[in-house]
């Protein structure tokens, strides 16, 4: 069954804050292998002109695809998350993720298409922090295998 295409420009709410830790920080850095010290050490992350430790790039992806699960388990959508798969993941910043940053996630449908019988949506999450001030957005790219005929 095709997505409802009458979804292309929904926004939902803004998410409850989330609260970005060092330890976090420091814990998905170690995961993805990265060694930059302004991931890990607040005094080097100072040296190099940050206020605390900034987070690797990919970090947003924790914040935004919760945010996105409120686009993919909305029924009325009509995604069956059982054949979806993760396509495409891209990030436009303003400024790094921070220890500190308590930030918030408005997700928007962008697309919803059918190709070759899959479902393909694309969800923009647009992060702001506790000013209000844009942080980075986050574009997500989800395909829905099409169901095997029997």
């Amino acid at each position: 069954m095709a997505l409802d295409q009458s979804f292309v420009g929904r926004s939902y709410p803004p998410t409850p804050p989330y609260e970005v830790g060092r330890e976090k920080i420091r814990e998905f850095a170690t995961a993805v292998g990265e060694s930059n010290p302004a991931y890990t050490d607040p005094e080097a992350a100072r040296a190099m002109g940050h206020p605390d430790v900034i987070a690797p790039p990919t970090f947003a992806f924790a914040i935004t695809y919760q945010a996105a699960a409120i686009v993919i388990e909305d029924p009325k959508l009509g995604l069956d998350f059982s054949r979806v798969v993760h396509r495409e993941q891209r990030f436009s910043y303003t400024r790094p993720v921070r220890a500190g940053d308590r930030l918030t996630v408005v997700s928007t449908v962008e697309s919803v298409k059918l190709l070759l019988g899959n479902d393909v949506v694309d969800i923009r999450g647009e992060v702001h922090d506790e000013a209000g001030q844009h942080v980075v957005t986050a574009w997500t790219k989800l395909v829905a295998r099409a169901a095997e005929e029997a």
